[in-house]
């Protein structure tokens, strides 16, 4: 198996070592070390192909801890990036859900914003470069009407370009004041006002509790704010504007969704589940355009009678599995993507792919060859369940974890290392979280 040179910045390499190291998923690099999961994909830049195209679609991502679901949305998440996309990212926690009378529904609307990136500003805080592109298209525009900046006739067609741009969004839900405070936050880029910009970047991101508050700071009446009940109606309105200004749409990855099974309370559950299958509806019935959301989640979150979306029935009828996946088919149009454990040949191949990457960063570093790599692998897949429950998380940090030893420790013997490991397999049950899910 021939281990072609992968060249990566520095800087991407030491992030990217040190994410998988300690079991996080890396946020950039994901490319260079992304081996299988060719057909999920291929069937995820469909859904792409169709936002692009002004329609809208919904998946989910459904595998074991550790299985691949987080690092496999960070993998879509740059690829909607490099085509164009907005993108925008949340995990779903106890003080973050779909909806909740806590707040819980608003606060995830707010890491959704945190988190918007584009092409510009891959690594999120994309709110003001996004809008700033916007003002300078438009500004553009006038210019080459040759109607230029010194003109007396600038501002005012400045602020009839901005009416005009925007006009197109008012007959959604909100997007009257949608649009009124994006030309409040235009106004203030005019008169340079910081005051009437921050306070419209802050509705914009549903930071105001009352509308009397935001009225007060945004100098304008605006009839509604971003709020627990409505937030999921504001992300459709930015994926309208993001096609409305130049943008393939607007990509939504939310991960964490077990979550939402942890919620002890009954009604509070099955309201965000409630609020999940108006998402799902709204979606695939033509009631969004030009937006992609992806949930991921483990099969407990999805399977579960008791607690999980199928103790929804409308959720159930909807994600169940065909009779013919039943059978033993995959079906990668269906809404549920189960991710399968990674063949043989797949882990060998990360596993090169790591030897690459950790040679590049320590050139000195003792080397692991073919035979060797083959030889930690057989001994993974020797331990009892090892077939059914090894994850990629966990051969992961056993891998680099060796080699830093080897690394550190002249005197040490591969061979002895690989024989006195002792890599117990992580128990799903008793992680709170799925913080590093890695797909490959």
């Amino acid at each position: 198996m021939a281990q072609e040179q992968v060249k990566i910045p520095k800087r991407i390499l030491d992030a990217l070592l040190l994410s998988l190291s300690a079991g996080v998923v890396p946020r950039s690099g994901a490319p260079y070390i992304a081996i299988g999961r060719n057909e999920e994909i291929a069937s995820l830049l469909e859904n792409l192909e169709t936002v692009a195209d002004g329609g809208a679609s919904i998946r989910f991502l459904i595998g074991r801890y550790g299985s691949g679901k987080s690092f496999l949305m960070q993998l879509l998440r740059g690829y909607a990036i490099d085509r164009g996309f907005l993108t925008s990212d949340a995990d779903l926690s106890p003080e973050r859900r779909l909806c909740g009378g806590n707040g819980s529904g608003i606060a995830t609307y707010r890491e959704l914003l945190r988190n918007l990136a584009s092409k510009a500003s891959p690594e999120n805080g994309a709110l003001t470069a996004v809008l700033s592109r916007h003002f300078t298209q438009m500004k553009s525009k006038l210019v080459e009407r040759g109607i230029l900046p010194e003109d007396e006739a600038f501002l005012p067609a400045l602020k009839k370009e901005i009416y005009r741009s925007l006009s197109s969004l008012e007959g959604q839900v909100g997007g009257f004041d949608f649009c009124s405070v994006l030309s409040a936050y235009y106004d203030g880029c005019i008169s340079e006002n910081e005051e009437k910009k921050s306070a419209a970047l802050r509705w914009l991101r549903g930071e105001f509790v009352t509308k009397t508050e935001a009225k007060k700071a945004l100098g304008i009446p605006v009839g509604v704010i971003i709020a627990d009940d409505n937030w999921y109606e504001f992300v459709k309105l930015w994926a309208a504007f993001a096609k409305k200004i130049g943008y393939m749409g607007l990509i939504v990855f939310i991960d964490e969704c077990v979550n939402l099974f942890k919620i002890p309370n009954r009604i509070a559950r099955e309201a965000n589940y409630e609020k999940l299958l108006a998402i799902f509806n709204d979606t695939l019935q033509g009631r969004a355009g030009s937006l992609g959301i992806i949930f991921s989640g483990t099969p407990q979150f999805l399977e579960d009678t008791r607690r999980g979306l199928f103790s929804y029935e409308a959720l159930r009828s909807r994600l169940a599995d065909s009779r013919y996946q039943e059978m033993g088919y995959r079906n990668l149009f269906a809404p549920v993507i189960r991710l399968r454990r990674l063949s043989d040949n797949e882990l060998l191949a990360l596993l090169a792919r790591l030897t690459i990457l950790w040679n590049q960063k320590y050139p000195d570093a003792t080397t692991v060859n073919e035979a060797q790599m083959a030889q930690f692998l057989a001994q993974t897949l020797d331990r009892t369940g090892a077939e059914e429950m090894l994850t990629p998380r966990e051969m992961i940090r056993n891998y680099l974890s060796l080699l830093a030893i080897l690394r550190d420790n002249p005197d040490a013997d591969f061979a002895s290392l690989v024989g006195e490991q002792t890599m117990e397999s992580e128990d799903p049950e008793q992680q709170e979280s799925d913080f590093f899910d890695f797909a490959l």
